[in-house]
């Protein structure tokens, strides 16, 4: 249910508990200057936490937008029945206790007592049964309506009880369940949720409600009173958008943010070799669960042909890429899952740099150079595409990479940027590009049928190359219903190596996740747990000492 598109810096893209911020108002100098940052300072609530993100949500209704962008945001305002704790073990968030049936087909989940939204209206059963109609509903247009219609029935028998019963047991059940963002019935029911306000203005349940979204410079979200898992530490949390990761670091360095993804020279170079920055920035790496692809419009000639997706993998040098772009800071991979996990087929190997292989392929196919132009040819044509990515500096400084390669074996690239709502608008819900350089955040669970099925073409669903394997979607059917792990592990394994032969993307590197968090942030757990530092952030506070003092804008 978590997968979504990842239009933020790697290191920002998602996390368990998202926990992304950023600033509306201005800053005079910071009264922590001249503290001692490494004070053990005790717990207190208050203050504001400062933070950027590259890409502007497109809406705040994540089943709709499905981008990390958006969840960033969301995750914050919104509860699901379940979440994942510190070591990745599922709790309740709404609920207080689920039991599943001896079949393994229903799951009955009992929420708390006493819920309610921000506006105080009651929180009940009929709120998720709302929310999992409108998920399912085909005008909703859901890419992960999917892991949803799955139910064959749900029910409220009380307020406080809600029941689902699949058609078959359902191994990624629970899991859906805690990526699902519990929506209120009240303020919608009857709307279009793809135009209705309350995207921009919504109203959740958790710890902290949306203030003002001023379009293009920030988010500010503060404290909810009727939060269901009580009060977080932070007052405030503001997001700046600022599109430009250097810019980002210049307010960071100018103790305008205090939170941000780093990419690897300044997390590797920039910082280390700075005292002043090292004395008042802690830095925190993780290998996250996402990985960075480039992807072929498969509905676009030539790369419906597999020859010529397998040239063009041989082509680009995956490793040039992890070592220039992002300073040995990833990992090539050959299956899109976490490197290390039990999902990562061990026995897969990526494609290595063969420019003379490609060559080969390319000829196979087709293509030659007839009119000695170093371009190749074929059917009158010369080989020409658009790489489209969004404005990351990252993503564009590997596509300049893959553009040098390709033209050493007759390809001409070229490369357009684009922000990130417009991309997604413009070119990844109409499906009008021939390549994308992008990349996948994923959830836990190792089911990836929103992303591969065949069934997840339609606009705004999450398999916009137009890939379509049967065999993949076999693999993918069969996951979703095996409940015993080592088989469950052995069906994505053949589907990782079926995707790997088809090569319907490249993968360029699954990477970690580089954060840099202003001292004055206490409360952050180091070492970070599997779930990642941001697991609980809402207990993150900053002593009274060492806020900036603020002013309002």
């Amino acid at each position: 249910m978590t997968n979504s598109f990842s239009g933020l810096s790697k290191s920002a893209s998602i996390v368990l508990v998202t926990f992304i911020i950023a600033a509306c108002g201005s800053s005079d100098n910071s009264p922590s200057a001249d503290l001692d940052l490494g004070k053990n300072y005790p717990s207190e609530s208050g203050g504001t936490l400062i933070s950027a993100m590259t890409g502007e949500p497109s809406g705040l209704i994540s089943m709709i937008a499905g981008e990390s962008a958006s969840s960033a945001i969301s995750s914050n305002i919104f509860n699901s029945l379940l979440k994942y704790d510190k070591n990745l073990e599922l709790e309740g968030d709404l609920v207080t206790s689920w039991e599943i049936s001896s079949d393994q087909k229903t799951i009955t989940f009992k929420l708390k007592p006493n819920l309610k939204w921000a506006d105080n209206q009651p929180l009940t059963s009929a709120d998720v049964l709302f929310t999992w109609q409108a998920v399912t509903d085909e005008k909703t247009a859901s890419p992960y309506a999917s892991d949803f219609q799955l139910v064959k029935k749900a029910e409220t028998p009380d307020p406080l009880t809600f029941t689902v019963t699949y058609e078959q047991a359902y191994a990624p059940a629970l899991d859906s369940w805690a990526g699902l963002q519990i929506l209120p019935k009240h303020l919608l029911q009857g709307q279009d949720l793809h135009t209705t306000s309350f995207a921009r203005n919504p109203v959740g349940s958790h710890y902290y409600k949306l203030d003002r979204w001023t379009h293009g410079e920030n988010l500010k979200l503060s404290r909810n009173p009727n939060s269901v898992l009580g009060q977080a530490k932070i007052d405030q949390l503001i997001t700046r958008i600022i599109p430009d990761n250097s810019a980002q670091f210049l307010e960071l360095m100018a103790d305008n943010i205090d939170y941000m993804g780093l990419d690897p020279i300044k997390f590797s170079r920039i910082i280390p070799a700075r005292p002043e920055l090292q004395q008042k920035l802690a830095l925190y790496k993780e290998l996250g669960n996402s990985y960075t692809y480039m992807g072929f419009n498969l509905k676009h000639k030539p790369f419906d042909d597999v020859r010529v997706r397998h040239a063009i993998n041989y082509a680009i040098d995956k490793q040039e890429i992890i070592d220039g772009v992002y300073l040995g800071l990833g990992i090539n991979i050959a299956s899109p899952y976490k490197p290390g996990t039990r999902w990562s087929n061990p026995a897969l190997t990526p494609y290595p740099y063969d420019p003379a292989k490609a060559r080969a392929l390319l000829k196979e196919a087709g293509f030659a150079d007839t009119d000695g132009d170093g371009i190749l040819d074929r059917d009158g044509k010369p080989f020409a595409f658009e790489i489209v990515t969004n404005q990351n500096k990252e993503r564009e400084k590997s596509a300049v990479l893959i553009q040098r390669r390709l033209k050493d074996i007759g390809i001409d690239v070229k490369i357009r940027a684009i922000e990130w709502a417009s991309f997604i608008s413009r070119f990844i819900k109409t499906g009008d590009f021939d390549v994308v350089v992008l990349g996948w955040g994923l959830g836990l669970d190792p089911d990836q049928f929103n992303i591969w099925h065949s069934s997840q073409q339609a606009p705004g669903q999450f398999n916009f190359i137009g890939y379509n394997n049967p065999v993949v979607d076999k693999l993918l059917e069969q996951g979703r219903l095996e409940l015993d792990p080592d088989k469950r592990m052995k069906i994505y394994h053949e589907f990782a190596r079926t995707l790997l032969q088809d090569s319907p993307i490249i993968y360029l590197s699954a990477g970690y996740g580089l954060t840099a968090i202003h001292k004055r942030v206490k409360g952050i757990d180091d070492p970070a747990p599997p779930a990642g530092i941001g697991h609980n952030s809402q207990d993150w506070y900053i002593p009274q000492p060492l806020r900036r003092n603020e002013i309002s804008q």
